[in-house]
């Protein structure tokens, strides 16, 4: 399956210490490049987070953000007696050294710091619920990968069976090619010809157009052609080799472009650059 490094995934958990929301971004990159935005309360699980990612995904930057919406105090709560004997014994004491003073009352010790305090949540069970979050995430961003990979590839064929129906005009018209190309050199040699040693004009004559022939970049075209194709085919980690074939066929292309000694050649060699460029393009997406 081929896959683009551009996507976009979110997903959320509900926990005790409220909701986790995950929110994943990729783009093209050479390499894999991870960037995280944690709470503090779970930094502890950011070596688990890069494993984790890495094990899914091989190139693109990726921005994952992690964002805790802390719960609101709801009504059970725990109350400290011990806290509490503390504060009245202290209010005690500084009763006796001045008799003036207000008693304490039950809201006032219960709004001791201390006294009353929420249950606090398990933090493993946060950590394991918020990985447990982004594996759905992930889940979510290799899919939509995969997705855009597939409309990318399909775009790739497209342009490659434009490229191969170029190079097949080109092969059935080549022999009318060099035979016009060979008239034109001939006529203007028209009148120093009979001046010439005719062996030496004709092995020369060869050479001369042996030079302008465009066999052999045509068939390295094909062959590159097939090669993207095959690639396409068998999926995976492929963006790198083809980025290199997308080189070579470009290569090729200019050589064409340079041997060119006919019109037709030269409008389809632009043709062949304008469909490698956007190829090209679209590969630098492809992970």
């Amino acid at each position: 399956m081929t896959r683009s490094m551009t996507a976009f995934a979110r997903q959320g958990v509900e926990t005790p210490a409220g909701a986790l929301v995950w929110e994943l971004r990729s783009v093209n990159h050479r390499y894999l490049d991870m960037s995280l935005r944690l709470p503090e309360e779970l930094r502890a699980i950011e070596n688990p987070v890069r494993e984790r990612i890495a094990s899914r995904l091989e190139r693109g930057k990726v921005e994952a953000n992690l964002k805790l919406q802390a719960a609101e105090q709801g009504p059970t709560l725990h109350f400290d007696a011990a806290a509490a004997r503390a504060v009245l014994a202290a209010a005690g004491e500084a009763t006796a050294l001045a008799s003036g003073l207000a008693p304490l009352s039950v809201a006032d010790v219960l709004r001791w710091p201390g006294v009353l305090r929420a249950p606090a949540p398990d933090p493993e069970s946060v950590a394991r619920a918020a990985l447990a979050a982004l594996n759905a995430a992930l889940d979510e961003l290799v899919a939509t990968r995969e997705r855009e990979g597939g409309r990318l590839q399909q775009l790739l064929e497209e342009r490659l069976a434009a490229m191969r129906a170029i190079v097949a005009n080109l092969a059935a018209i080549l022999p009318e090619v060099m035979r016009d190309y060979r008239a034109r050199v001939e006529a203007r040699l028209g009148e120093v010809r009979a001046q010439l040693d005719p062996a030496r004009l004709e092995q020369e004559m060869v050479l001369y157009t042996n030079r302008a022939d465009v066999t052999e970049e045509m068939d390295r075209l094909q062959t590159h052609i097939g090669e993207v194709e095959r690639v396409l085919a068998g999926g995976g980690q492929i963006g790198r080799r083809l980025d290199f074939l997308m080189q070579e066929l470009n290569r090729e292309t200019n050589t064409l472009a340079s041997k060119s000694v006919d019109i037709r050649l030269t409008n389809a060699a632009v043709e062949l650059k304008v469909l490698i460029e956007q190829m090209r393009e679209q590969v630098q997406n492809i992970e």
